[in-house]
């Protein structure tokens, strides 16, 4: 009778060991949260009324998961808000201005929110405050730098940094901007990274212009950024065609926000967790932009 070496028999023992574990994991589930914004495809108006848990498809990795309770969304939502205000947003200033207004207007409530240009250099004009005056005063500090060019990856980077050491379980960044030059030196991976890592929901209202996103590769790593950024981290993009569409689509954006929902689901143990949660509506019609919540613990 042949003999098992020693060396085998531990590597043997180490797989059943993995193997057992595997087994265990798989029969066990935890409880997932992520936070999904639902509304009506096309035209941004929210769902009203919290959909029922078989109107919720959450998918991981293309894996359906069984939903289990959906609720409002209640926690208090941190918001950084970036406006690029280089010389060539000047003549926009005005509904740059009127485009804050009516966000922070109809965010009011959700939690406290930040104020960043990227004239030059990422610049606070007000730091995270509920107080509605504090923040009316730093959109009337908003001015077009000239001669100054956008450095709106650098802000993206640092500003995602900075909510990510913010506690709670949702947080999101929002971008008032237009197509243009870019003159930040971050890769767009850096960026798609650190918006990642802070947990936080990329969304965008953007002024497209004809051959806004074309040029060299600051350009292209920032058309990047306001299209991965935005999709991966379950934003929402808006396009514009004219500056004069900021104020209305700013308003639309913020009250998608303030009708987010929180959606718990089942996900079995696993010793990889998904690269990819996925959540659509049952119901015809509407549409759902999803993130998870942060510091979530687990595979």
């Amino acid at each position: 009778m042949k003999t098992v070496p020693s060396a085998a028999r531990l590597t043997l023992a180490a797989l059943a060991a993995t193997l057992a574990l595997a087994v265990t994991l798989s029969g066990q589930a935890l409880e997932r949260v992520v936070y999904v914004s639902v509304f009506e495809g096309g035209s941004y108006a929210p769902l009203t009324e919290t959909p029922a848990p078989a109107d919720v498809v959450v998918r991981e990795d293309g894996v359906a998961r069984e939903v289990l309770r959906v609720t409002r969304a209640t926690e208090p939502m941190p918001i950084a808000v970036i406006v690029d205000n280089s010389a060539p947003s000047s003549p926009a200033i005005a509904d740059l201005r009127r485009a804050l207004t009516a966000f922070a207007e109809t965010a009011q409530g959700l939690g406290p929110i930040a104020l960043i240009s990227v004239a030059d250099r990422p610049t606070i004009l007000a730091d995270y405050t509920t107080v509605p005056a504090s923040l009316t005063s730093a959109i009337n500090r908003v001015f077009a730098v000239p001669g100054s060019g956008a450095t709106l990856l650098d802000g993206i980077i640092e500003t995602a940094r900075g909510i990510g050491r913010r506690e709670g379980e949702r947080a999101a960044i929002v971008l008032l901007v237009a197509e243009h030059i870019e003159f930040s030196d971050a890769h767009y991976s850096q960026v798609l990274e650190a918006v990642a890592d802070s947990g936080a929901a990329l969304h965008a209202v953007v002024w497209t212009r004809p051959g806004g996103s074309f040029g060299d590769d600051r350009v292209q790593n920032r058309a990047t950024v306001l299209d991965r950024g935005v999709r991966e981290s379950g934003g929402l993009r808006i396009d514009v065609l004219a500056s004069q569409a900021y104020e209305s689509r700013m308003r639309e954006l913020a009250t998608v926000l303030t009708h987010q929902y929180r959606v718990v689901y089942a996900r079995p143990q696993t010793l990889i967790p998904p690269r990819r949660v996925e959540v659509t509506m049952a119901r015809p019609g509407l549409d759902a932009r999803a993130t998870p919540a942060r510091g979530q613990k687990g595979g």
